[in-house]
């Protein structure tokens, strides 16, 4: 049985606070169905088309957190879903990326596959849709799981006709992480932190960031420069 219950935050309106809805405790199963197709259900009538299959994979993963305070937000007209807890936290980002590596007890298994393919699943989805998956720490304890197919919006900025950003409209942030990769060819939130400070998340939605506006493009866990010879600001 879930102790904490889970709430969906729907970011609808810029200029308010957004609709929270609130999934009870119950048994874990019914749980963790109820939570996948709320979301989907919110997230596609705000215009979002991220699947069931890939929202139930991240949600199945609160497990690993004990179900310690579910949130979700729904962000960009439902193309941008993030999901925290506060949890144990994941010490092995990038491990945990990878197929086959599992923390799952023989309890969870009752509940999940527990084979080790759910964020990895959900990772090669989106990066092979043009979208990203990100993987961080929350503010105390817990994760972060952000998926996002705003990277897809490049495609209707250039049919649109919209001009590439000048250097005028670039965060001093953007301008640092271009200088990087015009250096060094592509680049990683540890790479910005390392060179310039400041935190992981603030890095990793800079980047989030210019590949929604079609200046950067992410390959992997890596962000460069597009290869369709797309003008960057200079």
């Amino acid at each position: 049985m879930v102790v904490y219950p889970a709430r969906i935050a729907v970011y609808d309106d810029a200029a308010a606070a957004p609709r929270v809805l609130v999934i009870d405790p119950q048994g874990v199963r019914p749980y963790l169905e109820e939570i996948t197709q709320t979301v989907t259900k919110l997230s596609h009538e705000q215009g979002g088309g991220i699947p069931f299959m890939v929202i139930r994979e991240i949600v199945e993963n609160y497990i690993h957190a004990c179900f310690v305070s579910p949130t979700i937000s729904i962000l960009d007209g439902g193309n941008t879903i993030r999901f925290s807890d506060q949890g144990p936290g994941i010490e092995a980002k990038e491990r945990a990326l990878e197929y086959g590596t599992t923390s799952a007890t023989e309890e969870m298994k009752r509940y999940i596959r527990g084979v080790g393919s759910g964020l990895p699943y959900a990772q090669q989805y989106m990066v092979d849709k043009g979208g990203s998956l990100d993987l961080e720490d929350n503010l105390t304890q817990g994760t972060v799981v952000t998926i996002s197919t705003r990277a897809s919006s490049k495609e209707q900025i250039k049919a649109h006709g919209k001009q590439p950003l000048s250097e005028a409209d670039l965060s001093d942030r953007g301008r640092l992480v271009l200088a990087y990769i015009a250096e060094h060819g592509s680049a990683g939130p540890t790479d910005l932190q390392n060179a310039y400070g400041k935190s992981l998340p603030t890095w990793s939605r800079e980047l989030s960031s210019l590949v929604a506006e079609g200046i950067l493009e992410k390959n992997g866990r890596r962000y460069l420069l597009p290869q369709t010879g797309c003008a960057v600001p200079r």
